[in-house]
């Protein structure tokens, strides 16, 4: 894929480091468009800021931890913390019970009837940005002869923990491949698949075990646990993106069509997958001050959230920020951007 291709299928830094990517262009734009000190908005700092993360291993829970060690170094609150959770259902209903103040979550977990099914106090979700693009993956072993999804017909998937965005997801995947599902201890039947519900970690220790024949993960590129599982056995990755009319037809336009670049994993080639867009969420009652100077610094000092395994895709940019899948923008950060953007 050449750079025009990449920039036209939204993915506007692939092939850069993130840290060059931030340097050139958008990352300048960015920094420009702040002061380097957050804005002494009115209203007290909040005593304690939570954000809801993720898997260890996995980008969510790297962000946060990063995030967090930033909104306290920079003053937005006088203590951050980020904690592990099973992923997007879980942090949603963390949020909504008040026991996280931020949190990540892929959008398609944000949009009807899988909010709904998160429970808490229905108390109403605003995005502060989006943060980073989510790409699918399914993993399989490279010698297991297993290169469509197609292939998965009778075997048995990993398809997130319970809590995660990708539980959410991958049943909607196979939904849209014709593939039923079983969640029946032996062989699935022909045309469906047996599932398991097993997260990043567990599920990678199951396919390299060989008890289940693929594990479905949706995550950043890449993912560091993914990378670590290669020095035992060798994996590869299935294209996904035939499958992106369907979900759209079925589910909405959370879902995009993405790029996994060449050697993002060492030995795997590039593969045109599924995404959605990972965004950084509060409760709408989230006080203005504490907002806004949450936006600033997304904008100010992205450089600070960058995980350290990061490849170069789109990231924490202002026309990406903005960019929140249909999902409103909390009124504090939407004036927040306005005034950054004039």
């Amino acid at each position: 894929m050449d750079v025009a291709e990449a920039r036209g299928s939204g993915l506007s830094g692939v092939g850069l480091p993130r840290r060059s990517f931030l340097k050139t262009g958008a990352g300048l734009a960015a920094a420009a468009l702040v002061p380097s000190v957050l804005s002494a908005c009115s209203g007290n700092r909040p005593g304690l800021l939570t954000v809801a993360g993720g898997e260890a291993g996995g980008f969510y829970l790297e962000f946060s931890t990063l995030l967090a060690a930033s909104l306290e170094r920079h003053g937005v609150a006088q203590k951050a913390v980020a904690v592990a959770t099973g992923g997007s259902l879980d942090n949603l209903a963390q949020l909504r019970d008040g026991r996280a103040t931020l949190a990540v979550s892929l959008a398609d977990a944000v949009a009807g009837p899988a909010l709904d099914a998160v429970g808490g106090d229905a108390a109403p979700l605003a995005a502060l940005g989006k943060v980073y693009e989510n790409y699918v993956h399914c993993v399989v072993q490279k010698g297991s002869g297993i290169t469509a999804l197609s292939q998965l017909s009778g075997r048995t998937v990993a398809v997130g923990k319970p809590g995660s965005g990708t539980s959410l997801t991958t049943p909607r995947l196979l939904a849209a491949a014709g593939l039923g599902t079983s969640a029946e201890a032996g062989p699935a039947a022909q045309g469906s698949v047996a599932v398991v519900s097993l997260g990043l970690n567990d599920g990678l220790a199951a396919l390299k075990a060989g008890s289940v024949d693929a594990l479905f993960w949706s995550g950043g590129v890449p993912t560091a646990a993914i990378t670590a599982a290669q020095q035992d056995v060798a994996l590869a990755l299935l294209d996904l993106s035939s499958l992106l009319p369907e979900l759209r037809a079925r589910h909405g336009a959370q879902y995009d069509r993405v790029f996994i670049p060449a050697e993002s994993y060492p030995g795997v080639p590039a593969v045109w997958t599924v995404g959605a867009a990972n965004l950084l969420l509060c409760r709408a009652d989230l006080d203005a001050g504490t907002v806004e100077r949450t936006v600033q610094l997304l904008v100010n000092h992205a450089g600070e959230l960058i995980p350290q395994s990061s490849l170069g895709v789109q990231f924490l940019s202002p026309e990406t920020l903005i960019n929140t899948a249909g999902i409103p923008l909390h009124p504090a950060a939407a004036e927040a951007y306005r005034a950054l953007h004039g």
